[in-house]
């Protein structure tokens, strides 16, 4: 068996990995290894990986426990993987800097991405490192952010008027809007596993940093939404069909960039449950 190889792409962020086949179940030896290289690198990106729905819920399944999205659709004989198609869903919450499902008690620990369609050019996707955001915050913002909680709510990427066109998906919406109310998780977060810390605010979902007044908060987090995906944190991934990318949800944000209409973009996703923020 040949040794995984595994290639950086930005001092921050990212690498590829190559030397595997996805649709094959892995090794103890392999999962590691990519477990190690996600780790340290944030996000990997694998070329020519041609993933059937099972294959890629197996996957995401050896690093934990799948979620099924309440307002995507999914496979239906795979429900742990939802369906990104720009022909079919309106997914412009994508074109937004934001982490995965941080509406949830316990957000995504990560989430594998596998390009089904994609256009003739564009649709690319960035990622930025909330790791590398706050290590170039100064002293005195890093005391101030720490002990901070903010609210994320789940209405601010799925508001009605875009998710709730049916009677089917108005009784959907309403259902997960009862199950998922506004949550608060810290601003600051430490990685349950490399120790490290991480800006855990995103445009997407984040609504305002609880301890401070409406207008402070406000102020906070315009200026930490702009931080936290200053080019030198981030990475941009072109995408060619197979490509599969799987990134660490914990300390990391990404960008869906919108600039291919009237193209269609199918991509699948299998997103990995993860743990209460610290």
């Amino acid at each position: 068996m040949m040794p995984i190889q595994i290639s950086p792409l930005s001092p921050e962020l990212g690498a590829q990995i190559s030397g595997i086949d996805l649709s094959q179940e892995l090794t103890h030896e392999q999962r590691d290894a990519i477990e190690q290289a996600l780790l340290k690198h944030q996000v990997l990106f694998f070329r020519n990986q041609p993933l059937i729905p099972r294959q890629q819920a197996r996957f995401a399944a050896s690093f934990g426990d799948l979620h099924i999205h309440p307002i995507y659709p999914n496979v239906p004989e795979q429900p742990e993987v939802l369906i990104l198609d720009t022909a079919v869903t309106d997914v412009r919450d994508n074109a937004i800097w934001h982490t995965d499902v941080t509406f949830l008690p316990k957000p995504a620990m990560g989430a594998v991405l596998s390009a089904k369609h994609l256009p003739e050019y564009g649709g690319d996707t960035l990622w930025a490192s909330g790791i590398a955001a706050y290590e170039a915050l100064s002293q005195p913002l890093k005391t101030l952010l720490e002990g901070l909680t903010a609210t994320h709510d789940f209405t601010r990427s799925f508001p009605l008027a875009r998710f709730g066109t049916t009677p089917e998906d108005i009784a959907r919406w309403e259902q997960t809007r009862r199950q998922y109310p506004p949550i608060s998780h810290p601003v600051i977060r430490t990685h349950p596993v490399s120790g490290r810390k991480s800006l855990f605010v995103n445009d997407g979902f984040t609504s305002r940093i609880n301890e401070l007044s409406e207008t402070e908060s406000a102020a906070i987090l315009t200026f930490l939404f702009s931080h936290a995906t200053r080019p030198e944190f981030t990475i941009r991934w072109r995408w060619q069909a197979d490509d599969v990318a799987f990134w660490d949800n914990r300390v990391t944000q990404h960008y869906a960039v919108d600039d291919y209409r009237p193209q269609r973009r199918v991509m699948h996703r299998a997103t990995i449950l993860g743990d209460v923020p610290v």
